[in-house]
């Protein structure tokens, strides 16, 4: 009888000893194979939060299939004790493995909603906008002009949220002037700008900034940002070129940024005002002689007036040889890199060409073809404003 008991008993230790291997295979295999979500997900991560209450979240939204398997998961590893607060993207079909990475990794929030303050050539304007995780996509929420619109509610709700990220973006092309004004509008910063930065110091790009942050700090930064990019440009410079420092470059720059807007253009457009410094001939751009004018500060908002192209002032390039004295806006690092490796090319005159673009020209003959063409499609559409025509 003893002997079938113990026979029993072995059989029973047996059975459960492969009902409970059978048991960690499955939860190994749920914890590392691929999790639930068809589509991308929004996981937000309370400030304190305990690894039990993120579980039974993540289960109840369906980005896990077991909380339990999870906590065990996520203690055995180590990383139990380790969530970071914020709001993170969790791709389809991620382990738990990987949603525990993504949990405790920290650093900034991938997911949620973000303020992004815009500084443009003519005015700013504040873009609220959220991550659709399905698609990984930011789609706008609202859109406000800081200087003549109201602020809408949306906007007034959303700032409540402590997981809100912003940054600053500064288009290529304004003026440091222009940057400072603008900052001004940004509520969610702090602090004033003691002074103007020098024109052309400044990097257009796109600043990640936290709500009460310094505008002297973010200025210091697009700043240093500036020095880096000039310094990495100047290093790898073509031979030959007509400059004696980088400042002289960083004016070059500046100038290509505002004749052109177009990337594939700037080369060629820098290539024309080098051939013109190496012969000897004024460089003759309005933009120049608009700064004059406007110091920076705003557009002019009309044409230039034949008085002004003959008034002498250190930037009326029709007027004097060389260079203006100082960068005539901000310039960004494709026209960087265009002043500083320049399109070997013959061309010395340059007009618009009615696509947006340019067309260029050896001779005065050609450019002067170029210009009657250019007038041409001037007076055309002229002709297709008055009458209501809108063109292709």
């Amino acid at each position: 009888m003893w002997k079938a008991i113990a026979s029993n008993a072995l059989t029973l230790f047996i059975v459960l000893l492969v009902i409970a291997s059978g048991l960690l295979a499955w939860g190994r295999e749920e914890y590392s194979g691929p999790g639930p979500l068809v589509d991308g997900a929004c996981v937000k991560v309370e400030r304190g939060a305990s690894l039990s209450s993120v579980s039974r979240t993540l289960e109840t939204s369906g980005v896990i299939s077991d909380a339990r398997i999870f906590r065990i998961g996520a203690d055995y590893s180590g990383q139990g004790a380790g969530l970071k607060f914020g709001s993170y993207l969790v791709p389809a079909g991620a382990s738990m493995v990987q949603v525990l990475d993504i949990i405790t990794a920290g650093g900034q929030s991938t997911c949620g909603r973000e303020v992004n303050f815009r500084i443009g050539i003519a005015s700013a304007d504040v873009i609220l906008r959220e991550l659709d995780a399905a698609t990984d996509r930011y789609v706008e929420v609202v859109k406000f002009d800081p200087a003549v619109d109201a602020v809408p509610q949306d906007y007034v709700d959303a700032v409540e949220d402590k997981d809100l990220r912003y940054r600053v973006t500064l288009a290529e092309g304004v003026t440091s002037w222009q940057v400072v004004e603008m900052l001004k509008r940004a509520e969610f910063l702090d602090g004033t700008i003691a002074e103007v930065p020098a024109e052309g110091s400044l990097a257009p790009d796109s600043y990640e900034v936290v709500r009460g942050g310094d505008r002297a700090v973010l200025a210091a930064a697009m700043a240093e940002r500036q020095t880096r990019i000039l310094a990495e440009f100047w290093a790898e410079r073509a031979e030959g070129l007509p400059y004696a420092s980088p400042e002289e470059a960083l004016i070059m720059a500046s100038i290509v940024e505002k004749e052109t807007g177009i990337a594939e253009e700037r080369k060629q457009v820098a290539s024309v005002f080098v051939n013109r410094l190496r012969k000897g001939m004024k460089l003759q751009t309005d933009p120049t002689v608009i700064y004059g004018v406007t110091n920076g500060e705003g557009i002019l908002g009309r044409g230039l007036r034949q008085s002004e192209l003959r008034r002498e002032t250190p930037y009326n390039t029709y007027v004097i040889n060389g260079l203006p004295p100082t960068p005539i806006a901000n310039p960004g690092r494709l026209s960087i890199e265009a002043a500083l490796n320049p399109d070997d090319t013959p061309f010395i005159f340059f007009v618009a060409d009615g696509t947006g673009g340019h067309a260029f020209a050896v001779t005065l003959e050609d450019h002067n073809a170029n210009v009657a063409k250019w007038r041409a499609i001037e007076a055309q559409q002229g002709k297709d404003e008055a009458t209501g025509v809108q063109g292709n």
